[in-house]
């Protein structure tokens, strides 16, 4: 089955696709269930509906192919809202997938209002699943596909999504890992494995397949006011509004 894969969206409907989107699904729950604003917008990964906690009354999921439950497809380098015009955006695997990630995070910077957030989820390098997607590779160079993980983008690492961050202003404000069982295609076997995820989390945390980073927009110099109320922002030019769109372990930072 693995030999098969080509693609994110492939590999999210096998078994261990389907272990990593519940992981996934309920770290987006805990991150943007308190997030409060008016506008969120989720980029890629239709088959997590990551803004489903969320309240906020303008919601939008967007990607950069043609999917019948995105609210509409745009280039992540270049997304059509105003500046300071957002209070959330979630990228799960995002990065991963666009051309230029470098470009897309720094898109979301500009749209970001200042305290607004931002919450990716990325594979692992450092990890089981990220040590068998290595040796796939070097398979590859023989002919042979063995990679478990989905072929397309770029895996972008913990460490350095961090720093990208930190480059645009923005202060790390949780980290999270998770998924610790080996990198098996086989459902029955996983399970025989989950005793690893709470021993993973435990003995090392830094190893889990997948981690989740919530990070706060900051401008220095701004000081923000808190009034008794706030006017609802319009964007130009913006999409319509689609509301509700069909063990880990957390390491906090200063």
């Amino acid at each position: 089955m693995a030999d098969q894969i080509i693609g994110l969206h492939e590999w999210i409907a096998t078994p261990p696709g389907a272990y990593l989107l519940a992981w996934e699904r309920a770290q987006m729950a805990t991150a943007v269930a308190d997030v409060f604003g008016f506008h969120a917008l989720q980029l890629g990964l239709p088959e997590l509906d990551a803004l489903a906690a969320n309240r906020m009354p303008h919601r939008w999921l967007a990607t950069e192919t043609p999917n019948e439950k995105a609210a509409f497809v745009t280039d992540f380098s270049a997304l059509p809202f105003p500046a300071n015009s957002l209070d959330l955006v979630v990228l799960p695997h995002a990065l991963e997938l666009t051309a230029d990630p470098h470009s897309a995070l720094s898109e979301v910077a500009r749209v970001l209002v200042p305290e607004g957030r931002v919450v990716i989820c990325g594979f692992n390098p450092m990890s089981l699943w990220g040590f068998r997607q290595q040796r796939g590779h070097l398979y590859r160079r023989l002919g042979v596909n063995r990679l478990f993980l989905p072929q397309a983008g770029e895996f972008i690492g913990y460490l350095r999504c961090r720093d990208w961050l930190r480059l645009l202003s923005f202060e790390i404000e949780s980290g999270d890992f998770g998924c610790y069982r080996p990198a098996l295609t086989r459902e029955p076997w996983l399970q025989r494995f989950a005793w690893m995820d709470q021993a993973g989390a435990r003995w090392w945390p830094f190893f889990g397949a997948v981690y989740c980073l919530v990070a706060v927009k900051r401008v220095r110099g701004m000081t923000l006011l808190n009034p008794a109320w706030k006017p609802t922002r319009i964007l130009a030019n913006a999409p319509v509004s689609v509301a509700n769109s069909s063990g880990s372990h957390r390491v906090g930072f200063q």
